[in-house]
């Protein structure tokens, strides 16, 4: 059993009211497991958390990007509090260690789970809130997304999720007239709670890797990657994208 403090160092953060953190890290899996009927499960402070998330974030794009309009502000945002960025947040922080799963979940490399994992990271910020107000949960918000926030001054429209497949058909279009192709290399897990692996491939090259809940969302991990290793490689892409 891990120390609650060892996920309290991590995020910076002492509950007052721990039984509020340990409810933040239990799946409902936990609870239907035989001899945890009286824990509570996430579902509520995931809930709450997604709400606070949705107001610190908006509050900072309107204080950061006065000139922008609202849908613009709306794409920005959508990308910050989306699934591939949570997770890939969550995943930064090694939530997955602290979380408390049934033995379905343990078995089907739960604690991997984009989804599962986004779902906790939003659950911690609604047990934050509870236990110390707005004002601690901003400041969680803002440190555990002090990447993505940093990222947002120089290329707002390049940092947060997106619509990364787009983006990459545009890119590759603009540069030698490619376009990408999708193709799922494995499905695991039950149907409530399934795993996708999908590569994408141009140029007769597999350029990106992505797994998620859905196809959507593996597909959109597995365009990002290509993405960045384009801009990584010099490649023409990250001019033309902006054009």
């Amino acid at each position: 059993m891990f120390q609650l403090n060892d996920i309290q160092r991590t995020l910076k953060y002492v509950f007052q009211q721990e039984p509020l953190l340990l409810e933040a890290l239990t799946h409902r899996s936990f609870v239907q497991t035989s001899g945890h009927a009286a824990a509570r499960h996430n579902e509520r402070l995931e809930f709450l958390g997604d709400a606070v998330l949705g107001l610190v974030i908006s509050e900072s794009l309107v204080a950061n990007f006065p000139s922008f309009a609202e849908g613009e502000l709306s794409k920005l945002k959508a990308g910050l509090i989306s699934r591939v960025t949570l997770s890939r947040v969550a995943r930064r922080l090694k939530l997955g260690q602290w979380l408390r799963l049934g033995r379905g979940e343990e078995a089907s490399s739960g604690r991997e789970k984009h989804s599962l994992l986004a779902n906790a990271l939003e659950a911690l910020i609604g047990a934050v809130y509870l236990d110390g107000g707005l004002e601690a949960a901003r400041t969680l918000i803002h440190q555990i997304l002090a990447t993505e926030f940093s990222g947002l001054q120089n290329q707002p429209e390049l940092t947060v999720g997106g619509d990364w497949k787009s983006r990459l058909q545009e890119g590759l279009y603009k540069l030698d007239g490619a376009t990408p192709r999708y193709r799922l290399v494995q499905e695991t897990g039950p149907d409530h709670q399934k795993l996708f692996k999908i590569t994408v491939e141009f140029g007769g090259q597999v350029m990106g890797h992505g797994e998620g809940g859905t196809k959507k969302e593996a597909e959109q991990r597995a365009a990002e990657q290509a993405f960045s290793r384009l801009r990584l490689s010099g490649s023409d892409i990250n001019r033309t994208s902006h054009e």
